[in-house]
């Protein structure tokens, strides 16, 4: 979990990380939008 964010901060492309539960809350095929910018990821 350390490198993406290091690397993504390092290059300013903006992530998403730590958002808990997500492997339980997203279920395969879902359409969710992740807006790195503001840190969150919505499930539609």
């Amino acid at each position: 979990m350390a490198h993406g964010p290091t690397v993504a901060r390092e290059y300013g492309i903006p992530a998403v990380i730590c958002v808990p539960d997500a492997t339980r809350k997203i279920s395969t095929g879902q359409i969710i939008t992740v807006d790195a910018a503001a840190g969150t990821v919505t499930i539609h």
